[in-house]
């Protein structure tokens, strides 16, 4: 199964849903297919100049290293080591903090992956969970 067009704009808008409840401050929403290619992205009005390069290594980050940012940032805190050398050789493009999650179907295989910047890091990875969740597909945050 792949990521379609129908389903990443899906998750983007139940993203988008989910920011507006929360109230958050302005959001980057960019949702990837498995490969890495955006599928949809979304700046809001107001966002800061790199929000999207940021949404975009959370996600990145998150399919590269085959976990959610969340874990990424644990084994950063962990292992600043291996993670600067992980983000060196992926040249700087993995941003190891939450808001970047695994798209999964049912059966566990990975359709792509969501990252969110612009609030806290918890509220970014809560926007991509439940943008996730509304298209009947898993969310792992790691």
């Amino acid at each position: 199964m792949t990521l379609k067009l129908d389903t990443a704009r899906k998750i983007l808008d139940a993203a988008l849903a989910k920011i507006a409840e929360l109230k958050t401050k302005p959001m980057a929403v960019v949702v990837l297919d498995a490969r890495g290619c955006i599928k949809a992205s979304v700046l809001q009005d107001g966002t800061s100049l790199m929000r999207h390069e940021v949404a975009h290594g959370k996600a990145y980050g998150a399919l590269a290293m085959g976990v959610g940012s969340r874990a990424l940032f644990k084994r950063a805190n962990e292992q600043p080591y291996f993670i600067g050398a992980a983000n060196a050789m992926a040249g700087g493009a993995l941003i190891p903090v939450p808001g970047g999650v695994l798209i999964k179907d049912a059966s566990g295989d990975v359709l792509g992956a969501i990252g969110i910047s612009g609030d806290t890091s918890d509220n970014d990875e809560t926007c991509c969970i439940a943008g996730i969740e509304a298209a009947g597909l898993k969310a792992d945050a790691g």
